[in-house]
């Protein structure tokens, strides 16, 4: 065909069959890569016009390491897929321009095809398949024993304050959890940069390890400073190894249908949240607070093994400098993005986490407080929990479809209509607070798995781990700041009731109310900065 064609004057032209859509073709002038000075390029990048628009179908390998094998193996059955097992044919010459591969922002859904896979990034992503979702399984048990035992702090603070530090004030026990959180978060500055060198599980391991001790030597500590070392240090760096590759490594499986399965994946978290509580609830009791504890903590170990079974990381990991402990730093520098994007979004979620920790840790002591039965006061936690179990999943999941941005925008909003509508005149009414626990549940959910994907929006997937990290850093301070400024508001409160409701709590509850109202207003600016004012625009 192309002897023929250039001895008639006309230009070979080339059929390329993408993701299981019609033939289509197109020139060899199309056809064009630029030389890339640190990475091997495998194949020709090949630009084809599919319903009007190109579409760069190139593929890229960085260079291998672990893991690295696993990709080019998805790289050979992707070529194999499109009919070219052999690269395309065609060698690359130095001169040859590149094509730009389309970002996460402009990618288009593949949901019509649902085994469709994804090269974007310069990277193949399966979208799919036993292996794809083994990892989110191995996400999802991961975050059942890490994020699970932190939405599960509200018993702990109902109890203690209760009994082992019943003569400490408030505002000095909101700082064992303050810490606790606020190290989950933290450690985010060291646990991504690795997970993008080392994978998951050597992190998975030790994660499991801390906070299996933390929670089974939690029953003998009696004295403030116990909590402090045990619980708050301990546990807060064990958590954080589970939870930051627990929701790191999903981003490797999946670019399209990310939302979804990074939801799936968080859903853990408010499932450990549903079964930890209700099993408190019910040994406490009847054991005694040790030995619930401890059972806590055998659960712990095959919810984490399980984890570290199924997790795998699969991108190449970076090389040389990038591994360096200069890596391990936070990059402050990428706020100064031009737009102001990146920095608005940490913003929305420090004002969101801000509010979002003040009611996992407040909500059993502020219904005991107001009259509540104690048992339902425990139930309550997880009551907010089993919501916020499908406000993780179902958000993620609309995500895909309506963007990222807009379905947070839309969790947002809920937030804080729940807290000023519900919770602030609740005053000990159980209906109130069992819609206020449903409502804020489901909406709150959507800040654990959407915030890691509008982050990675704003980024390439090879530097997400950097981003993550940083963004987190910042983020962390407001873990730190906010369950100890609602203990401090709650004692500042105490015999200023104003009538509206939640006693001595309305200080808190106006607090959490209006965290929320900024971080809305951080993610619509955002929104409007990328994207316009258009409510049409998915993104």
């Amino acid at each position: 065909m192309g002897e023929e064609g250039i001895a008639d004057g006309v230009e070979p032209r080339h059929e390329v069959k993408i993701y299981g859509e019609a033939n289509v073709e197109t020139s060899e002038s199309e056809m064009t890569t630029e030389q890339n000075s640190d990475r091997q390029e495998i194949g020709l990048h090949t630009i084809a016009s599919v319903n009007g628009r190109a579409e760069d179908v190139g593929l890229k390998d960085k260079s291998s390491g672990v893991d690295g094998d696993l990709e080019k193996e998805d790289i050979s059955k992707h070529r194999a897929n499109v009919g070219d097992p052999e690269g395309l044919g065609t060698p690359k010459t130095p001169s040859e321009p590149e094509s730009s591969a389309p970002s996460q922002g402009d990618e288009k859904s593949p949901h019509g095809d649902p085994d469709a896979s994804m090269v974007t990034d310069n990277h193949y992503y399966p979208e799919g398949g036993t292996r794809a979702w083994l990892v989110v399984l191995g996400s999802f048990l991961s975050m059942s024993a890490g994020f699970g035992t932190i939405n599960t702090i509200g018993i702990f603070e109902a109890y203690i304050s209760r009994n082992q530090l019943v003569a400490r004030s408030g505002s000095d026990i909101s700082w064992i959890f303050g810490i606790f959180v606020f190290l989950v978060f933290f450690c985010g500055l060291q646990i991504g940069p690795i997970f993008d060198a080392k994978g998951p599980r050597l992190l998975i391991a030790m994660g499991g390890v801390c906070l299996v001790v933390s929670i089974m030597v939690l029953g003998v500590c009696t004295e403030y400073w116990h909590f402090i070392l045990n619980f708050s240090l301990l546990g807060g760096v064990g958590a954080s190894l589970l939870f930051t590759p627990a929701i790191s490594a999903v981003a490797h499986w999946f670019s399209q249908k990310r939302g979804s399965a990074t939801g799936l994946a968080a859903a853990g978290g408010s499932f450990g949240g549903v079964i930890f509580p209700l099993m408190l609830q019910k040994l406490i009791p009847q054991l005694g607070w040790g030995w619930a504890t401890r059972i806590h903590g055998f659960l712990l170990i095959v919810l984490s093994t399980a984890g570290l079974l199924l997790l795998k990381s699969r991108l190449p990991p970076k090389k040389g400098a990038a591994t360096t402990w200069r890596d391990m730093l936070p990059d402050f520098r990428i706020f100064n993005d031009g737009t102001g994007a990146l920095a608005l979004t940490a913003a929305g979620v420090f004002f969101a986490e801000w509010g979002y920790f003040i009611p996992i840790t407040y909500i059993p002591s502020y219904s005991l407080a107001n009259g509540v039965d104690s048992t339902f006061s425990y139930q309550v936690l997880a009551i907010q929990n089993a919501a916020s179990c499908f406000g993780r999943w179902l958000p993620g999941y609309v995500a895909d479809y309506i963007g990222r941005f807009n379905a947070m925008l839309l969790t947002q909003l809920l937030c804080l209509v729940s807290v000023f509508c519900f919770w602030l005149p609740a005053n000990g009414s159980v209906p109130l607070i069992v819609i206020f626990s449903v409502l804020f549940g489901f909406a709150s959910g959507s800040w654990i798995s959407l915030a890691p994907i509008c982050i990675g929006q704003l980024c390439d997937t090879q530097e997400y781990g950097r981003y993550y990290a940083t963004v987190y850093t910042v983020v962390s301070f407001s873990s730190l700041t906010g369950v100890p400024i609602a203990g401090a508001l709650i004692q500042a409160c105490t015999g200023r009731e104003i009538g509206v409701g939640g006693g001595k709590y309305w200080g808190m509850v106006v607090f959490t109310g209006l965290s929320y109202v900024a971080s809305f207003l951080a993610f619509a600016a955002v929104r409007v900065i990328k994207r316009g004012w258009s409510l049409k625009t998915v993104w």
